[in-house]
């Protein structure tokens, strides 16, 4: 596989799988352009050389084919307006077929095609190898820059690569990045290595605390997901989040950890709230003994400390899912004194990498992203990587 640094685009037509799906508003604007502007250097780069760039991409989930809700051209200004006026940045009203051929022969040095939705082919999810083929025929090397999607064995994502020569086709700068910081986590981590685990179901996240079990020294659990811990253990959650199916897996777990030597780390008090409401009232108790008809929202002050402490002495720092509902003013305080602890440490030397929408969303919102080492823009990829899966993406180019 070739390095997407050290490869000369000049005069080539290269064909970038972006992860271009991001929530619009109303009027079609752009609320959130993080996954468009993680993009941009593996654009640049390609352009700089004296390439052409050819986009494609998915936006949403459309069910019946086309439809204007879901189409790309509405990103073409603002796309237009991060690449700058010297880049002209062309549309094209499908992805394959002769329009899109038309159009990809015509481009010019310099300049870029967006394709429109990949979704709006049903053959896209399915890995049809002929919509494969068909989208192959637009571009002369294939570069996938779409980790978001990376778990995903979709034409444009993972049954394409097979249609160009292993030396035309390669990762772009994010997703060498997203792999190479991944890849050091699970297996060039140094010791201790936190892995710092929230949000609201222990069945969404099973598979990664037992695949981290083998590899982190320590596992700190908050959330909603701790209450069901703290249910499996005896303690008194109110009416606190609970999946009672789980309390036997939470049992397992905590066991497999000891026996393994594996330190969790449990959230000892939590701020409770007598309703799911920013205007709930709200005390502070011991997380497993929370009174009836009260429910924890978030960690509580000693277990921000506690958790803290485990954080800054660590060289290795996973960080996926928030402490609590981190959205609602209140209940914000966990989340925000993780997000502290993480740029404590990484400032110290340690690696953090920061992955799961809710996490990436989180140190948005209180201004650490660039206090870390990496910010992941692959929320379920990322997940099933760390669960130990391989990502049809990543072994496509492979």
């Amino acid at each position: 596989m070739p390095s997407f640094s050290s490869f000369d685009f000049s005069g080539k037509k290269a064909l970038v799988r972006v992860d271009f799906n991001v929530p619009l508003d109303d009027q079609f604007q752009v609320t959130d352009d993080t996954r468009m502007t993680a993009a941009l250097p593996t654009i640049r780069k390609i352009l700089a050389d004296g390439g052409a760039v050819i986009l494609m991409s998915h936006l949403g989930r459309p069910k019946d084919g086309p439809t204007d809700k879901y189409s790309l051209r509405h990103l073409v200004p603002h796309l237009s307006e991060l690449l700058g006026t010297e880049t002209k940045v062309h549309f094209v009203p499908d992805c394959i077929g002769e329009t899109a051929e038309q159009a990809a022969a015509g481009l010019q040095a310099g300049e870029v095609l967006l394709l429109e939705n990949l979704r709006f082919h049903k053959a896209e999810e399915k890995g049809d190898a002929a919509f494969a083929e068909a989208l192959a025929k637009l571009g002369e090397v294939y570069v996938n820059d779409a980790f978001g999607t990376a778990h995903r064995a979709h034409a444009s994502t993972a049954v394409i690569a097979s249609s160009f020569p292993a030396d035309r086709r390669m990762f772009g700068l994010l997703m060498e990045g997203e792999v190479a910081s991944a890849e050091k986590v699970l297996h060039q981590s140094e010791k201790p290595f936190t892995a710092i685990i929230g949000g609201a179901k222990v069945s969404d996240k099973i598979l990664i605390i037992e695949n981290l079990l083998d590899r982190a020294t320590d596992i700190i659990i908050g959330g909603g997901m701790a209450y069901t811990f703290m249910k499996a253990k005896g303690g008194q959650i109110g009416k606190s989040l609970c999946e009672a199916e789980r309390l036997d897996t939470a049992i397992e777990i905590l066991s497999k950890a000891a026996e393994k030597g594996v330190n969790i780390h449990l959230p000892a008090d939590s701020v409770i709230a007598d309703a799911f409401d920013a205007a709930a009232n709200t005390d502070i108790a011991p997380s497993d003994a929370i009174p009836d008809g009260w429910m924890g929202l978030d960690i509580g002050p000693v277990a921000r400390q506690a958790f803290h402490d485990v954080i800054t002495r660590s060289r290795t720092i996973l960080w996926n899912g928030p402490m609590g509902v981190f959205e609602m003013e209140k209940f914000q305080a966990g989340t925000r004194a993780i997000a502290e602890a993480v740029a404590e440490s990484t400032r110290n030397g340690a690696f953090s990498l920061v992955g799961g929408g809710d996490s990436v969303a989180a140190v948005n919102k209180f201004g650490f992203d660039d206090q870390v080492s990496y910010v992941s823009t692959g929320g379920g990829a990322m997940l099933e990587y760390f669960e130990g899966k391989v990502l049809p993406g990543i072994a496509a180019i492979r």
